[in-house]
């Protein structure tokens, strides 16, 4: 049975490891730029032509490419900055290293944009870089929470419970627009070509279902719809 004294040492070896762990956050942080800094300074290092909307409420952060072949691309940047209280949100089967929580209202905003859009994340904690396309982050799994928020009258706020292992991952900024070229380069076939379901995504396992389909259907639908 463990004495008193030996529960009081225990819950001070935990608190010191949460302070440790805070400060090595902190010293994390204090040697980056910002995500959207770091994301300039690629551009500008590169000779990228692009548009900064990062001081908008209404546009996506970051826009480049060439419009004419149309493939402009518009994409918000977001960043996990530490790690989130899972007690404070519903249960969730995504393991808190692969948590992020994106609101509502930005996803949509990339969906206005679409289908040249997306959103970059930058994992301060691991130093990893993780790109969706619109089509990614409104195919993949997700649960969606209201959360109260408190203003000059209470309301909420929608929020997504993301898994981050369902985009592209990579350990450098040029991994990113690597994974923008490649969404861009199979842009027709994922709209226009692929007929099984799109993605293979993690927490989704996806089973068949229906009778076979054969020409004779395709037959009878042409018939009676035109």
């Amino acid at each position: 049975m463990q004495t008193p004294s030996g529960s009081l040492g225990l819950t001070k070896m935990l608190t010191r490891r949460t302070f440790i762990s805070t400060l090595t956050q902190k010293k994390i942080m204090s040697r980056l730029p910002s995500f959207e800094q770091e994301i300039k300074q690629y551009f500008e290092h590169h000779r990228i032509a692009f548009d900064d909307n990062s001081a908008s409420f209404k546009k996506l952060d970051f826009g480049f490419g060439d419009a004419k072949a149309k493939r402009y691309f518009s994409f918000d940047v977001k960043e996990k900055r530490q790690h989130y209280a899972v007690r404070n949100w519903p249960e969730t089967d995504i393991p808190e290293e692969h948590l992020f929580i994106i609101d509502d209202l930005a996803a949509r905003k990339i969906l206005a944009y679409s289908p040249n859009s997306g959103l970059v994340v930058r994992d301060n904690l691991h130093r990893k870089y993780f790109f969706f396309s619109v089509v990614d982050l409104w195919l993949m799994p997700r649960q969606r929470v209201n959360r109260d928020i408190r203003k000059n009258v209470p309301g909420v706020k929608g929020k997504w419970l993301t898994d981050l292992r369902n985009g592209h991952s990579s350990d450098a900024l040029t991994g990113v627009f690597a994974g923008i070229e490649a969404y861009l380069n199979r842009r027709e076939d994922i709209f226009l070509n692929i007929l099984e379901c799109y993605g293979d995504y993690v927490g989704e396992d996806i089973p068949k279902g229906g009778i076979v389909r054969r020409p004779e259907h395709w037959s009878v639908d042409v018939s009676e719809t035109r």
